[in-house]
């Protein structure tokens, strides 16, 4: 959902009630309702204040609640804040907050929570990967000054004004703010445990949430349990007893378990691509695909030679066949991509580049020209390592890709892969020619999208720094008016096509394999599912 304001508004209040299961009258449910899903990886971290990836997020939004939600078909719901407006023009937003939500210790949850724990992630000192969201995002004032250490923590414009009033002060009115605030990392953060137990709050015995479920075991690389949380506000609506994750990155070793009745619902993406044409003709009502909000890609580092060289990055990009990607290697709704930003975006239109129009033919030529103009041939060829996480999937587009890539001339690529924690911290690091990327939306707008590759994002890992593009993508953020800021996303993409600072390959799509007795789940186009929302009906 939008949020449209004019500065000449006064004030704007909204009240949501949250949602979670919703089960039909009449419906006959399992007596056991516990639930396996798949995760994909182990996750790096269950601080909200340190997520980075889904692996992270999935659990962050089960084990914690912000101060808004969404429902099962990704529509921005109350949390922790039962309703909100904002003053001054856009530029003051005030959230009330239940009286009734609590802490899994039976403690209530107050804004000062939600204030400690969003100084606490900007803080230079404490690291965080989403350090810059606030301030880059959401537009919170002081947010990206602190980041840089220009401001301390005690400035950000997140202020409780008591218990239950928590107090937003932006640098310029954003109209979605409040779907900025959806983000796994925008938690309440129990401040006493954390100065308890330090990095340990985490750990199964230590940790204190607010969410629908609270952690009951965790069994590193092999599972992680939760199980309900009495004292989570909305309990009453909660219908699964025992949440269990299982961390697997392998798609065929978990589709087995998966046939095998061993898990309930696959990971995102849990779906071999090998296997697509078998399951289509065994189980095709359990496949289930709809349309996400991401999109997958190689980032260049331009601070590396050659790939400061657009040529190179241009030639690269030109010479991957999409289609045959997403036509003969995933084969489950993926949409090639040529843009950072997916159509589907909310209140977005996608523009088509020029080379767009090209076959692949044409295109090949071209990059064949780029390279050698850029001084590479038989005696000359173009030699790197391209980086991806450990996962059967990303592997075979990077074969796939590689040979494209020799295809148009002397390009000799080293594969790479490392597990997903190591690679995390590989990529952060830029110690990388090539790597892969790939970005799920934050929230259902499209500077989630297009603003990573703004100079001062967080996760530009590829060091890119266009002026021009930065100053669009400024000037958008502040533009509230839903078609011109349209048109500045569309300009900004326009220089995305002209610099290559990444091979976009692909618009994802959300793709699992689910129990038919499995219930609630909408048609998120972040793609998220969360366990509050589902219930197992009798089978």
């Amino acid at each position: 959902m939008r949020y449209l304001f004019t500065i000449s508004v006064a004030a704007l209040a909204l009240t949501f009630n949250c949602q979670a299961a919703e089960v039909p009258p009449g419906t006959k449910l399992h007596a056991t309702q516990h639930i396996v899903i798949g995760n994909g990886a182990e996750p790096a971290t269950l601080d909200p204040g340190r997520v980075q990836g889904r692996p992270e997020s999935n659990l962050t939004v089960e084990l914690f609640e912000g101060l808004v939600s969404q429902d099962a078909n990704g529509k921005v719901i109350g949390g922790v804040a039962e309703k909100w407006e904002s003053k001054e023009g856009g530029k003051v937003w005030l959230f009330t907050l239940r009286k009734n939500a609590k802490w899994s210790d039976g403690s209530p949850v107050t804004a000062g929570d939600f204030e400690y724990g969003f100084k606490r992630m900007v803080d230079p000192k404490f690291a965080s990967d989403y350090s810059w969201y606030l301030g880059k995002a959401s537009n919170v004032i002081n947010g990206t000054a602190i980041v840089e250490g220009k401001k301390p923590p005690s400035e950000l414009g997140v202020k409780a004004l008591n218990d239950t009033t928590l107090q937003f002060t932006l640098e310029k009115p954003v109209a979605y703010l409040v779907s900025t605030l959806i983000h796994g990392s925008l938690m309440p953060i129990p401040r006493k445990v954390v100065e308890k137990f330090g990095d340990k709050w985490t750990d199964p015995a230590n940790i204190v949430g607010n969410g629908p479920f609270k952690l009951s075991e965790r069994v590193v690389n092999e599972r992680i349990v939760m199980v309900r949380n009495p004292h989570y506000w909305n309990n009453a609506k909660t219908v699964i007893e025992q949440l269990t994750v299982l961390p697997i990155n392998n798609q065929s070793a978990e589709y087995q378990r998966y046939r095998a009745n061993a898990i309930d619902v696959t990971a995102d993406g849990g779906v071999p691509s090998e296997q697509v044409a078998q399951i289509r003709k065994e189980v095709p009502n359990e496949l289930t695909l709809w349309p996400q909000l991401g999109t997958y890609y190689y980032t260049f580092n331009v601070k590396v030679k050659p790939f400061d060289d657009v040529r190179v990055r241009r030639a690269l990009s030109l010479a991957i066949n999409r289609d045959v990607i997403t036509q003969q290697i995933l084969s489950t709704g993926e949409t090639s991509a040529y843009s950072m930003t997916p159509g589907i975006a909310d209140g977005y239109k996608a523009i088509r580049h020029d080379w767009e129009a090209q076959t692949q033919a044409q295109r090949d030529l071209e990059a064949k020209k780029l390279l050698a103009d850029a001084g590479y041939g038989p005696g000359k060829p173009l030699k790197f390592p391209l980086l991806y996480n450990t996962n059967e999937q990303h592997k075979k587009i990077a074969l796939a890709v590689a040979s494209m890539w020799k295809r148009v001339g002397p390009v000799e690529v080293e594969l790479v892969n490392q597990e997903w924690k190591t690679f995390l911290d590989t990529r952060n690091r830029g110690d990388y020619a090539v790597t892969r990327g790939a970005w799920i939306a934050d929230y259902n707008e499209a500077s989630t999208m297009i603003d990573l590759f703004h100079s001062k994002h967080g996760s530009n890992d590829g060091k890119y720094n266009n002026p021009a593009y930065d100053e669009v993508i400024d000037k958008a953020k502040i533009t509230l008016d839903p078609a011109e800021r349209m048109k500045l996303y569309q300009d900004a993409e326009r220089i995305l096509a002209q610099d290559f600072p990444a091979a976009f390959m692909y618009h994802y799509s959300n793709r699992r394999m689910i129990k038919p007795w499995v219930k609630g789940y909408g048609k998120n186009p972040q793609g998220r599912i969360q366990a509050r929302d589902l219930y197992i009906i009798a089978h």
